[in-house]
């Protein structure tokens, strides 16, 4: 299993989301097209191309020219992984720190990236013992 606090300097907190993005469509749609990605991350359609390319290299998807997306195994992974993280911080937040939903997830989306294991797991298990 992909280990979040140990993983490789070379999965920055961009990488995270573009791979929970893209595979938060395709569970929706089975498909994804970079322009989609663009529209959901509010960023140019070059930009996304570019990282496309990168993540690709990286064996994290397979991206090629009229071709869909696909994330690999690795990518999935890593997406569900982080995707784990920001439902688990956004119950926190919501139901123990007591703050709306819009407010929980901007926190939950940038904490997900920097949070320690330690920190996680007891947030963790805050929330479990709160539900």
């Amino acid at each position: 299993m992909y280990n979040y606090f140990m993983r490789s300097k070379n999965i920055t907190a961009s990488i995270e989301d573009y791979l929970e993005t893209i595979y938060e469509q395709l569970e929706k749609t089975h498909k994804i097209k970079a322009v989609d990605i663009a529209k959901k991350m509010n960023i140019s359609r070059a930009s996304v191309t570019e990282a496309l390319q990168k993540l690709a290299q990286k064996e994290y998807l397979i991206y090629e020219k009229n071709h869909p997306i696909e994330l690999t195994e690795k990518g999935v992974e890593i997406a569900k992984e982080v995707m784990h993280k920001h439902r688990i911080l956004c119950d926190f937040f919501v139901k123990i720190v007591k703050i709306d939903n819009d407010e929980a997830e901007i926190n939950a989306c940038r904490i997900e990236h920097v949070i320690t294991q330690n920190a996680f797991d007891k947030i963790s298990e805050l929330v479990k013992n709160k539900i």
